[in-house]
């Protein structure tokens, strides 16, 4: 079996209940193996390069519950993105620090840096066991049903989108709400959950997995304005065009006003802008004379959204990292944990291959994107819903008929 310091860490994006498996991970180790130390990295990979950790086992367990409820990640995150030389280094320092056991948080990079300094250990011959415990509101994991994080911020997607056809209803006009997801739709499709009565939004959703044409789009808005005197529409950031280009670079070479942001690696700038609410907005006004449009970006706030949070994301993003500590200490190989679904809902645990989740990405299904390719599927909907967890809102309409008219129309 496998000795030496735990050392855990978070990477990638912050979600709702990253820090409940954070803490499975701390208490499960400190039940199993209560001699050991359990340390935290700050920032991720970085925290680990510059020999950044905390000691995990002088947190109370009453201390450790209380960061396990709040949202975002405890230890802090990084978005770098470590080659073959920089696992060396994570390799390096691992090894100096006696480090035993390996417990990288996060999602497909992450997994795959737990792949590559699992492959520099078996290289070294030295005794390191390397887990990859799934988080992503992407839900684009290889392998697994549905990822930790991704409920909690699906169940905000889709309570945001019941207070804004509400609001559209009582104001009708035109809703732009763009969602992140640059590869997988999954995030975007959870707006589908707000719909309750006949009419109800969003009427319209947009997917990356499908082709975005602007001619399209602005015809079916047009109908669903003319159906329904109004349109509520959800938008993933990724949408792209048939060529693959993101639409928020198109929009913005053909505008006068607008431009889109870019990273130094020249990567269109997706998240935390809004000029593809704003480009698909003017589009909408400009060339169908509606006059009422407006738009949002959803941006950060659906990541850790508190008082947001699905309860059975809660417990499941828990359990995997209690179960991580149990593959990682039971088991004989490396991997990564997903959550696979049973019965009507049930869950169970496995632990796959690196190679089969790493670098890898998951998107939506054919089975649950509509065949008109701008909505979602009933089988969707029975994906989702045990996944938002209880309590989530019910709105009611009015039922009172009309009073008869006496000076006529």
């Amino acid at each position: 079996m496998t000795s030496g310091k735990i050392l855990v860490a978070q990477g990638g994006g912050p979600t709702a209940v990253i820090n409940q498996s954070l803490v499975g991970v701390a208490l499960a180790a400190r039940r199993l193996r209560p001699l050991e130390r359990v340390y935290g990295a700050r920032h991720g990979v970085r925290g680990i390069l510059d020999e950044d950790f905390v000691d995990l086992t002088e947190e109370t367990s009453h201390n450790l519950e209380a960061v396990a409820a709040t949202p975002s990640s405890a230890l802090g995150s990084t978005r770098d993105k470590p080659d073959v030389p920089y696992c060396k280094e994570i390799f390096k320092v691992l090894r100096a620090h006696q480090i035993g056991h390996f417990f990288y948080i996060g999602g497909n990079d992450s997994s795959d840096t737990v792949r590559i300094v699992s492959l520099e250990a078996q290289k070294a011959g030295y005794p390191l066991r390397c887990i990859h415990i799934p988080k992503t509101i992407d839900n684009d994991l290889v392998g697994s049903d549905h990822t930790p994080g991704y409920p909690s911020a699906a169940r905000f997607v889709a309570q945001a989108f019941i207070g804004a056809n509400l609001d559209n209803a009582a104001l009708p006009g035109v809703y732009v709400g763009v969602v992140m997801g640059r590869h997988a739709g999954f995030l975007t499709a959870a707006a589908a959950l707000a719909r309750k009565f006949e009419g109800d939004g969003p009427h319209l959703i947009y997917l990356p997995e499908r082709v975005f044409s602007m001619e399209r789009f602005l015809a079916d808005v047009k109908a669903m304005h003319q159906r329904y005197g109004r349109c509520v529409i959800a938008v993933s950031e990724g949408i792209i065009d048939a060529q693959g280009q993101p639409i928020a670079n198109v929009l913005a070479a053909g505008s006068q006003t607008k431009t889109v942001e870019r990273d130094p690696h020249g990567n269109v700038q997706l998240s935390g802008t809004g000029e593809l609410a704003d480009l698909l907005c003017e589009a909408i006004k400009n060339q169908l004379g509606i006059k009422r449009v407006r738009g949002d970006t959803f941006g950060y706030l659906q990541r850790s959204f508190a008082g947001c949070v699905s309860d059975v994301d809660q417990h499941e993003a828990r359990e995997v990292g209690e179960k991580a500590v149990q593959f990682a200490l039971w088991g004989e190989r490396d991997g990564s944990v997903a959550i696979q679904r049973s019965a009507d809902y049930a869950v169970d645990h496995v632990l796959l291959e690196l190679d089969a989740v790493a670098g890898k990405t998951r998107v939506m299904e054919d089975a649950f994107i509509a065949a008109s390719g701008n909505d979602v599927t009933a089988a969707f909907h029975g994906y989702l819903r045990p996944l938002l967890g209880s309590g989530m809102p019910d709105p009611a309409r009015l039922r009172a008929g009309a009073v008869k008219k006496v000076l006529g129309s």
